[in-house]
C-alpha cells in the first residue's frame, strides 16, 4: 500500500492551481501546507481525504524524467470529471477517458500531463 508520494514542481503556484482543480472531482483537496520558512528549505502542499494527505507537491529539485501517478476514482463519472478539470486547469491530454482492457476488463482511466510533464491518471476499477 502506498502511504504518500511527492513531486517536485517547477512553478509551485501553477502546479497548486492545477492540482486543486484536477483533484477536486475525485473528492481530494488540500489538507496541509508547509512553507519554506517552516521547513528551512522547500514549500509543500499535501492533498488527500479523510484527514490523510497522501499526494504532495513541493519546491526543490525535480528528478530527471517524468513521474506517473494514478488516483483511484470511485466512479467512471469521476474519471471523466478529472479529465475535464485537468485540461481546463492547463493540463495536456495523454489519453481520454475510456476502457483500457489491456489492463483488465473494467479498467476505466484517463491521463493528463500536468504543467511539469508528469503523467497523472484517474482510474476506476469497477464495472459500469
Amino acid at each position: 500500500m502506498l502511504d504518500h508520494i511527492g513531486l517536485a514542481v517547477a512553478d509551485f503556484e501553477r502546479a497548486s492551481a492545477f492540482y486543486r482543480a484536477a483533484l477536486k472531482p475525485l473528492g481530494l483537496g488540500v489538507l496541509m501546507e508547509v512553507t519554506a520558512e517552516e521547513t528551512g528549505g522547500d514549500a509543500h502542499t499535501g492533498f488527500g481525504e479523510n484527514d490523510k494527505p497522501f499526494f504532495w507537491i513541493g519546491t526543490g529539485k525535480k528528478p530527471k524524467g517524468g513521474t506517473h501517478v494514478a488516483f483511484t476514482a470511485k466512479t467512471r463519472a469521476e474519471v471523466d470529471a478529472f479529465y475535464r478539470a485537468g485540461l481546463a486547469a492547463g493540463g495536456r491530454d495523454n489519453g481520454a477517458p475510456g476502457l483500457r482492457p489491456q489492463y483488465h476488463a473494467n479498467y476505466y482511466g484517463a491521463f493528463v500531463f500536468d504543467p511539469d510533464g508528469n503523467n497523472i491518471e484517474a482510474v476506476c476499477h469497477r464495472p459500469a
